[in-house]
């Protein structure tokens, strides 16, 4: 039986009070944003070395493959705990509706996990650069297959108009955050993990765009000097599929779902008492509550 969906708003405000209240230590912050930039990386890799010798034989089965690849990275952010920017859209958005956070706590949030799975997507792309994996398995005069995909994905992305990436955004973490709020309605590791591949899946398979699995294929790119992987390129696309992904997170799921299960019965009482993080500047030394739901 799920959760009724009043208490898992109650929770979700409760996890983000928590993660406001993680900004306090901003190194360990740090650290967790690293991680799950990393571990989206590894997502984007696998599909790469996987289904690129599939893309190169034109397979009808490559899309699939890669939207049943891609699962890991949610699953890994979700129970190894790590702070992933996307996730956060929604997490943050429903947790001021559930007045447990203020909107700086909010921003700081996005903003901080944004910054973070940047910098964690870079570092993981030069571990992959320096183990030659991208590059490896190539015949005598041909591309290695899963460079090819790499440069197919990238060509594919800076031909698309502005309009075409934002909505593609959007439409992807919908389904992302889709994943997260389903998942955060079962107390089943197993329909958690079944929760999130399904969500993948749809994305994945329907060439949604996320802003993070984006970082790790620019930043891989530009190592293997790919020649659509530009600065510019990288920039543009970060704006339009983030902008894409908050709406789409922030807005069709955690206000949509905030809106849902505002005020119905069922919400333990003194849960929309407001109660906003003050963050302070500093590291405080304090231990750190664990958090009541996924940190994706």
């Amino acid at each position: 039986m799920p959760i009724p969906v009043a208490q898992a708003l109650d929770e979700q405000g409760q996890a983000a009070a928590d993660k406001a209240a993680g900004l306090r230590g901003p190194g360990r912050y740090l650290v967790s944003s690293l991680l799950a930039g990393a571990f989206v990386g590894v997502a984007a890799v696998l599909l790469l070395t996987v289904t690129g010798p599939l893309a190169a034989v034109s397979s009808p089965f490559t899309k699939l493959v890669q939207g049943l690849l891609f699962g890991v990275a949610l699953t890994l952010v979700v129970f190894a705990g790590a702070e992933l920017t996307t996730g956060n859209m929604m997490t943050t958005v429903q947790g001021v509706i559930a007045r447990r956070i203020n909107g700086a706590n909010a921003v700081a949030l996005v903003v901080g996990s944004f910054v973070g799975n940047l910098i964690g997507s870079v570092l993981f792309a030069l571990l992959v650069h320096g183990s030659g994996v991208i590059t490896a398995g190539a015949a005598p005069g041909h591309t290695a297959p899963a460079l090819a995909l790499l440069t197919t994905l990238l060509k594919t992305k800076a031909a698309e108009s502005g309009g075409a990436l934002f909505f593609r955004g959007v439409l992807c973490n919908f389904l992302v955050c889709l994943g997260v709020w389903t998942a955060a309605r079962t107390r089943s590791d197993g329909a958690k993990i079944a929760l999130i591949f399904w969500a993948l899946l749809a994305f994945v398979g329907s060439g949604f765009e996320h802003v993070v699995a984006n970082m790790t294929y620019y930043s891989l790119g530009m190592l293997e000097h790919v020649p659509d992987a530009t600065a510019a390129g990288f920039a543009r696309n970060l704006l339009l599929v983030g902008l894409g992904n908050l709406v789409g997170g922030g807005l069709l799921v955690g206000a949509a779902y905030g809106f849902v299960g505002r005020g119905r019965p069922g919400r333990p009482a003194g849960s929309g008492a407001p109660a906003a993080v003050h963050v302070p500047a500093t590291e405080n030394g304090s231990v750190l509550p664990e958090p009541a739901g996924p940190r994706g």
